[in-house]
Formats: structure tokens, sequence, C-alpha cells
């Protein structure tokens, strides 16, 4: 009971003086502070730790107890700078891994659609390729061109790709002028041969022609007027004189032409006149054997079975297979080798 008198007791004498020191205004000492009091202002007073967000629903009491200032109702508000947030280095869309995943898979796929549209894009390329270089060195265009009849055999077969160059062009010294023909009567003198015999092979069109060109060798060459039949192989005509002879005397300057498997010069049996140099689209300078079929049977000109009748002895039988290469059109015989499309000669 002592104990509780005297606390109760110092209790009234602390609120008497503090009575009395408030009425005075003036304070005898330091105050004291009560330790809880205390503890709770330091933690008012310590800022925000980084890691706490503001709400966006703060009055603007609260934003100015922080530092921010309110805008109003009157100030809008600044506008929000975009920032781009894409890095520097930012990873490849789909749209690039697709375009690089096709692209990969167009050079390495061994099947499927891609793999045949790069084969064949590569073959169409180096077809090209080659066509442009032989065109370069041939000068003309196309530059190779398939055999069609039996006319020229055994020398040109039918189905043979012949490589020819503009007149004039690879010609060797022998060559008339600047045609670049050698005809057989020159190249006899000279040992020229091209094809199994000699002088040039040629490819030209007569006037009024609408076939394909004629690829014959040149036999011998012409002067206006003159009478040829002396210089003619008997073989190759069935006259007894230039009168009897046709294109005798010849009607214009020219070369006598002939199939080395015909029996009459193109001249003789009224397929051309006498051949003017204007006239030779090219000289024939090589052969390769069965590659023009493709170009036959591709035009229709040749059927599939003839071709593989000649190209491997099968299909049909071997009688109706050479009866068929001499053959254009429906049991016309062919006298001359064609380019392109047939047709019936006399």
């Amino acid at each position: 009971m002592s104990g509780s008198a005297d606390r109760d007791g110092r209790a009234e004498r602390d609120a008497e003086e503090t009575t009395n020191g408030s009425a005075d205004g003036v304070s005898d000492g330091p105050e004291e502070i009560d330790p809880a009091v205390e503890s709770e202002s330091v933690a008012e007073s310590e800022p925000v730790a980084e890691s706490e967000t503001v709400s966006e629903s703060d009055s603007p009491a609260d934003n100015r107890s922080e530092g921010r200032i309110d805008p109003g109702p009157d100030r809008e508000s600044p506008p929000d700078v975009e920032k781009s947030t894409k890095p520097a280095d930012a990873p490849k869309t789909p749209e690039t891994e697709t375009g690089e995943s096709v692209l990969y898979r167009f050079r390495h796929d061994r099947d499927g659609a891609l793999m045949w549209i790069r084969e064949m894009s590569a073959s169409v390329g180096v077809v090209l390729l080659v066509g442009l270089l032989l065109f370069g060195v041939s000068g003309i265009w196309p530059p190779m061109v398939a055999v069609e009849s039996g006319s020229m055999e055994p020398n040109m077969q039918v189905g043979d790709l012949v490589f020819v160059t503009e007149p004039g062009r690879l010609a060797p010294d022998a060559a008339d002028g600047g045609v670049g023909v050698v005809t057989h009567e020159t190249g006899e003198s000279v040992d020229y041969r091209t094809f199994g015999s000699y002088g040039s092979v040629v490819i030209y069109t007569p006037p009024g022609r609408t076939g394909s060109p004629i690829i014959h060798r040149a036999m011998f060459h012409v002067t206006e007027g003159e009478n040829w039949y002396d210089r003619a192989d008997e073989r190759y005509h069935n006259a007894v004189d230039c009168e009897s002879l046709a294109n005798c005397p010849a009607p214009h300057d020219g070369y006598v032409t002939l199939g080395d498997d015909n029996g009459a010069y193109d001249q003789a049996s009224g397929l051309s006149p006498p051949v003017r140099a204007e006239w030779v689209g090219g000289v024939a300078r090589l052969r390769v054997p069965y590659l023009g079929y493709i170009r036959l049977i591709a035009t229709g000109q040749v059927e599939l079975n003839e071709a593989i009748a000649q190209t491997v002895g099968a299909g049909v039988p071997a009688s109706e297979a050479s009866q068929a290469a001499r053959t254009v059109g429906v049991g016309v015989p062919a006298s001359q080798t064609v380019l392109g499309a047939s047709s019936p000669a006399t």
C-alpha cells in the first residue's frame, strides 16, 4: 500500500509541475520523451524503401507529403513519353526465321517439292548457260538444229543434233569468199572433209519455202548463165544436155547442192534453184547423235516408238523403223534433211 501511495504522489507532483511549467511558458530542462513515442516518430520519419510502390490513387495530400506536385483541376499532366523497349540486338522475327528455313531447305532438301524445284531450276540454268555459250561461238540462234529426215545418211542420222555457225565464222582458208562454204569440188582439191565427205554441209532456205530449212552438201558453185551440165556428175541427174537439165543454164550465181543419200541434185530435181549466198543461214560443224529426238518428239514430228527403234532397235520392226526414218508425211519420200517442221520433197 505504501508503494502505491508513493507512485500516486509522484504522479500528482509531476502533473502539478507540468501545469506550472506550461503556465509560465518556461521549461525547466529537457523534456523527457517516452521511449514508445520516440520509436513511433522515428518510424514515421524514415523514407519509404525503394522497393515500395506508390499507389496511383493517392490523394493530393499524400502526394504533397511525398514531394509530388498535384497538377490541380486546371493543369494537365505531361504526356507520357513512349520509350522503345526493343533492345539493340532484338531476336529474329518468325518471318526471318521462316525465310532462312525455306532457303536452307531449298539448298539442302533431298526430297519433296523444294528439291524438285531446285533440280529443275539447275537443269534449266545449265541449258540456258550452254545455249548462251554456243550462241557466242556460233553467232546464230538457235545454234543447234535437229535432223528429221534421212537424206544425209549415213553421215547424218535422223535425230542428230547439229551445231551450226553463221556463214563465214570458223571458215577454213579454202572457203568461198565471206560465205564460209567449201564446195565438194574444192574440198577434193584441198582435201577438206566434213561429215564423211568433201566440202561443207550448209543450211539454206530458198525463197517461197514454207517448210523447215534444208541441210545438204554444197557440191560446186555456178555463175549466172553458166552451162553446168558438163560439170555435173551424171549419177545425180537424168538429163542428156543442158536444155533438159533443170536450172541449166544457171539463172543466177549460187551453189548446186545434194543430199548425201539422194539420187539427184536439188537443182536437177527442182527442189531449189542454185543456192544464193544470202539464202545460206549457217554451216554445219558438229553433230551429237540422238539428242535431236527430244525436239522432234516434243514437236510431234517423230513418234516415241520410232525414236526408240532408231536408238535401241526396239519398239517397231526394223523395216518399219527404216521406212519411218526415210519418209516425211504419209507415203512421200524425203529427199532432204529438214530442221523443224517436215515437208514433202519431190
